[in-house]
């Protein structure tokens, strides 16, 4: 069961979206749900921050953990949609360089979805 809206794209990409505040609690689970993603053999994945107010050193590794273990995968996440404060926290920790980030989770693979 999971804890946070997902749906797949027509492209395969699976789209992952917490809501509210991504903090220690919330990315414990969002770490929990990106991992058994991965190994359910979903390679390409995005975290939609749309709906994240509010996003701590927590949410960030999260992200990263997602990351390193879709990547050891041979996949990737990307992030889209981060409010203004999801992007001055991924700039002033250089993540932004690591984590790529898109204006929409349709867009964040080059695919084209319709959309």
């Amino acid at each position: 069961m999971s804890n946070f809206a997902q749906h797949t794209l027509e492209s395969g990409v699976v789209v992952v979206r917490p809501t509210g505040r991504l903090n220690m609690t919330a990315a414990r689970m969002l770490r929990q749900e990106l991992q058994a993603l991965v190994e359910s053999g979903e390679k390409r994945v995005v975290v939609d921050l749309s709906g994240t107010v509010y996003i701590d050193s927590s949410g960030l590794g999260a992200l990263i953990s997602g990351l390193k273990i879709a990547r050891q995968a041979g996949g990737d996440l990307r992030v889209a949609a981060p409010n203004r404060q999801a992007v001055t926290v991924l700039e002033m920790t250089n993540l932004s360089r690591v984590l790529r980030v898109h204006p929409s989770p349709e867009g964040a693979f080059g695919d084209s979805d319709g959309s």
